[in-house]
């Protein structure tokens, strides 16, 4: 039986650059499983923070995945502490469907800061050099798309909806791990929530 996936992004380069990242994820730790992900669900952070919105989503979520199906939020932090604001949305989150896995991650800073973790390995991709060095601490960046605009090739801009989901499928899961501790997390959290669909299929 395949196991669902229904996620929750904010912005448009998630909706198609998070199931990439999850089905590399699934591919590595989870070869023999069948991880259907569905269309993201996006709603902006702002609105997604307010009381009840939250809830919402994850309803609309668990009802497209069926049962069994998980839930997979994934934000940018931005100015937040990932550490402060994640529990409280993962507990709304349960709270609103506490009969499916669901796992609440917030990239810190944003989602292209895991990407900034592993430069190296995406070098000559999209118009970036040959020559790409990670920044010191990738997470610190406030406007990790600047930066990668500010080292692609003459006359290129970073662009979300085409170059985020390209270097999704490019950079090297292990780099971003070891320096980005909110990658880290969302690939922990993604491992888990499979194998708990894993049990709840059998």
């Amino acid at each position: 039986m395949p196991i669902r996936l229904g996620c929750i992004v904010e912005g448009h380069g998630e909706v198609e650059a998070v199931p990439v990242v999850v089905r590399r994820i699934a591919e590595r730790e989870s070869p023999l499983s069948v991880v259907q992900i569905l269309r993201p669900i996006r709603i902006s952070k702002g609105r997604l923070v307010k009381a009840g919105e939250l809830e919402r989503a994850v309803e609309l979520a668990a009802r497209i995945t069926g049962h069994p199906g998980g839930v997979l939020v994934v934000l940018d932090s931005d100015d937040d502490c990932p550490a402060e604001r994640g529990p409280d949305l993962l507990a709304r989150a349960v709270e609103a469907h506490s009969d499916r896995p669901i796992a609440v991650v917030l990239a810190k800073r944003e989602f292209e800061g895991w990407l900034l973790a592993a430069a190296e390995s995406l070098r000559g991709q999209r118009g970036l050099p040959d020559n790409l060095q990670p920044p010191a601490d990738p997470e610190a960046i406030r406007g990790a798309k600047e930066w990668l605009t500010g080292r692609m090739a003459s006359g290129r801009a970073y662009s979300p909806t085409l170059d985020q989901p390209a270097l999704s499928a490019r950079f090297d899961l292990d780099l971003a791990r070891e320096r980005s501790e909110s990658f880290d997390k969302f690939y922990r959290d993604t491992v888990a929530l499979i194998s708990r669909l894993q049990s709840a299929s059998r």
